[in-house]
């Protein structure tokens, strides 16, 4: 039986021009971690058609450099203006399948607009240096050219923005581009390679000319992802994901001496001292630690704070993690919304337990039952803070957590 979140996510996909059913399959379920619920089974691609997608985009590559960069431009230009009149169907389906706020997966596609601007300026102004020769009557010239084809792997905590990034620089730099989505959000990448169909089709009406294989996208795991960084025709590799993924992407890139833009994990600190405003700095440690349920980069790991300002600093930290709303992010007022899956929960409860362990005072950290329909298989977690009274054997990296 559909529930009526997932008749709202399929409708979500049908307004965003998404063919589901030539994409079903048998091998990798798309859930949502709003309720947990399978939404859609998908069809993973072979490593013999991961292959097959990237000699296409080679061959792509060779006639999109020949464009003129403005040009190539344009496409990109016409990319922003297809997000801008889908912004909001495309943010929700964000939300829907990874957890994100709903205002943050707005923010998202917003920045896949604003990484349009940027490359489209950039499309004219692709200059190269005229330098002073030292031989008579003769001047060196500095010429950039595109790498061909560009490899990406990104991570479900930012579904989109961080393959726009990528791609629209690419693009407009005379690249085709590979995309390998992350397992967790497979329904994203659908919905923006369908808007990018569009982008191509408006670009091919006014009289320009794309071959179709200028961004394929690959559906699969780890093996596909492997194919991808191997693969002699990939000429740049940017992966976006934990250290351990990274060190394994950085260490094959290396062995045919391809090019790497690695995005990895963070355990990130702040330190607060005798004079911070404090309410200011509370304000800004809950933003850091509980944004995206701690799922992010970015997020705040450890906080140091001076021995005359840590009892009021932590003392606001446990009311404020206390009284945020923690539920489903389609909601007004949710500021927490859930985990991405079971894997993340273990891991959060894990290292919360390890904590304790070492003699830390957890704080938080336990699973919430969230009222309303479509939300009982979510995993949402109060925010956790984790007080240390010496320093710890390891720094912990957990999600939606603070160390202090």
């Amino acid at each position: 039986m559909t529930s009526a979140l997932q008749s709202t996510i399929l409708a979500t996909l049908k307004e965003l021009g998404v063919n589901l059913d030539a994409a079903t399959g048998t091998d990798l379920p798309a859930r949502t971690p709003i309720s947990g619920a399978v939404v859609a089974t998908l069809r993973a691609h072979t490593v013999p058609q991961v292959n097959t997608a990237i000699t296409g985009a080679k061959a792509a590559s060779l006639t999109w450099r020949n464009v003129p960069a403005p040009k190539r431009g344009e496409l990109v230009r016409l990319f922003g203006d297809v997000l801008r009149e889908n912004k909001e169907p495309l943010g929700r389906l964000v939300s829907m399948e990874a957890g994100k706020l709903h205002a943050e997966g707005l923010g998202e596609v917003q920045e896949m607009i604003d990484i349009c601007d940027f490359a489209v300026g950039l499309s004219r102004q692709l200059y190269g240096l005229t330098i002073a020769s030292e031989r008579p009557n003769h001047r060196m010239m500095e010429q950039w050219h595109p790498l061909g084809v560009v490899g990406v792997i990104s991570a479900f905590n930012f579904p989109v923005a961080v393959w726009a990034w990528n791609a629209c620089v690419a693009l407009v730099c005379g690249n085709s581009v590979v995309w390998k989505p992350s397992e967790k959000t497979l329904l994203t990448a659908l919905a923006c390679e369908a808007l990018f169909a569009q982008t191509v089709k408006r670009f091919e009406a006014a009289g320009g000319k794309v071959d179709a294989h200028i961004c394929p996208i690959i559906i699969g795991g780890p093996a596909c992802g492997e194919a991808l960084t191997r693969h002699t025709d990939v000429a740049l590799i940017s992966a976006t994901g934990s250290t351990r993924m990274g060190r394994a992407v950085a260490g094959v890139a290396a062995e045919r001496f391809a090019k790497t833009i690695l995005e990895l994990g963070g355990n990130n600190a702040m330190i607060v001292a005798p004079s911070a405003d404090l309410k200011l700095a509370s304000r800004a440690c809950v933003f850091s630690a509980v944004g995206t349920a701690g799922q992010r980069c970015t997020t705040l790991r450890r906080l140091i704070a001076h021995t005359s300002v840590a009892p009021t600093l932590v003392a606001s930290l446990k009311a404020s993690y206390a009284s945020v709303k923690v539920g489903n992010p389609l909601n007004t007022g949710t500021l927490v919304g859930p985990l991405i899956d079971q894997q993340a929960f273990d891991a959060m409860q894990s290292a919360l337990a390890q904590a304790r362990v070492q003699g830390g005072t957890v704080t938080g950290g336990e699973r919430v039952v969230v009222e309303g329909g479509d939300t009982a298989g979510g995993f949402y977690v109060r925010p956790a803070l984790v007080e240390c009274s010496k320093k710890p054997s390891r720094q912990f990296c957990m999600y939606s957590s603070t160390i202090i």
